[in-house]
């Protein structure tokens, strides 16, 4: 379990922790939503800190850079590359392929402007909880990515393949259990019934994600649970906001 966990800090953030696994990090990715419990605590701590100098948009601004600076922009990358995907013509081999490419086109660019630009919008309505705001928004970002990794199928073999074969079976059954239970104690514990809000905004943006991934490219990649991740974030905000 130490292997998976230290593996899962390693895949979720840039906390140098020493050499993993990949497998045994997906074998152990029910943890994640614990992972992101930590990003939420940490960012949470230095967003307390900024909107105590900085006005509340500048704030949001470098609060979210801090979120970057934490988790690394892997995720982001497939934020982007996603929507390169989403907006090429094709064949879903084809779109699979421009999601591939190291080059930036429109689709990405716009969708990665849009998902941000909202977050950062969000956060200054959560001033005063804003610590709270972000481990519940982590935890449902974490979640989603294991909620997609159960219940996707995937599309080609690459860094998503081991955590969707993970998530079968009984095995996996029994390790999506756990991230639930996980979960939830998270977001009680941090913000009472109001918690699960968010976390079940999370299932729903994985779900719609999940569903367009599989009628474009035929099923999930790295870059599509990248993009859960980071769409699931501005989500759960959002509908935190919506029951604050």
């Amino acid at each position: 379990m130490l292997e998976g966990l230290k593996g899962s800090f390693s895949f979720l953030t840039t906390i140098p922790v020493g050499g993993v696994r990949l497998k045994a990090t997906a074998e152990h990715m029910y943890l994640f939503p614990l992972v992101g419990g930590f990003i939420g605590l940490a960012a949470g701590a230095v967003a307390l800190v900024l909107f105590h100098f900085f006005p509340s948009g500048v704030a949001s601004v470098l609060t979210v850079g801090a979120i970057f600076a934490i988790t690394g922009l892997h995720h982001t990358d497939g934020l982007l590359d996603f929507g390169d995907g989403l907006m090429a013509f094709g064949s879903p081999e084809e779109k699979i392929e421009i999601m591939r490419d190291k080059d930036l086109g429109a689709g990405g660019m716009v969708l990665g402007l849009l998902v941000i630009l909202a977050t950062v919008s969000l956060i200054p309505s959560f001033e005063f909880i804003v610590l709270k705001a972000l481990i519940v928004s982590e935890v449902s970002a974490k979640f989603s990515m294991v909620f997609g990794s159960r219940f996707g199928k995937s599309a080609s073999e690459g860094l998503n393949s081991d955590f969707l074969e993970a998530m079968e079976g009984s095995s996996g059954n029994c390790r999506f259990v756990i991230a639930i239970l996980i979960s939830i104690a998270l977001v009680l514990l941090t913000l009472g019934l109001r918690g699960l809000v968010p976390l079940i905004a999370g299932v729903v943006v994985a779900s719609l994600l999940i569903s367009a991934a599989r009628s474009h490219f035929g099923g999930v990649t790295g870059d599509v649970l990248g993009t859960v991740n980071e769409v699931t974030r501005m989500g759960a905000l959002l509908s935190l906001k919506l029951v604050m």
